[in-house]
């Protein structure tokens, strides 16, 4: 008899996608606030200001995308390509106002470099999706749960040739 998928575990140490988002989104932020650190040191405040708020845009937008796609996969998982898809674009013209609103406001040139903000931005892109990756390894959720021990076989069984 096949066994019925579940959406808890019966692990306590299993846990859910939303650590690895978190970490990821925190390893960015890390690391743009070291990196608009040496465009300081490197270029003046304007450079330095500029890395962290292309750094912000990445790690804001990014967090919005993913903790989204992960609450609807949890909730309809049929639906989650369809809406990760969906949520891409949104994330393209959500970067692409941020990117508008900045230019409109004058602070590009003013308080913040063009270079540094867009290097912020592929920047903190770049990390995010590094870290994705590297903390989804390590997290090593399973796809499915396996029987308990002694459950016995899961299925139906026949031999080859048994009719």
């Amino acid at each position: 008899m096949p066994t019925k998928p579940t959406t808890t575990s019966a692990d306590p140490r299993r846990h859910s996608g939303a650590r690895v988002l978190v970490w990821a989104a925190v390893t960015t932020a890390g690391l743009g606030l070291v990196a608009g650190a040496v465009g300081g040191l490197v270029s003046g405040s304007a450079a330095g200001l500029g890395v962290l708020v292309g750094a912000f845009i990445a790690v804001a937008v990014f967090s919005f995308g993913s903790f989204t796609v992960h609450t609807v996969a949890g909730l309809m998982p049929a639906a989650s390509l369809l809406f990760a898809l969906l949520t891409y674009a949104l994330q393209v013209l959500l970067l692409l106002l941020a990117l508008v609103a900045i230019e409109d406001a004058g602070l590009v040139e003013d308080t913040l470099d063009r270079v540094w903000m867009v290097g912020g931005i592929i920047g903190g892109t770049l990390v995010w999706m590094v870290a994705q990756v590297v903390w989804t390894v390590r997290a090593r959720i399973p796809v499915f749960d396996l029987p308990a021990p002694g459950a016995g076989p899961v299925g139906p069984r026949s031999d080859a040739g048994d009719r």
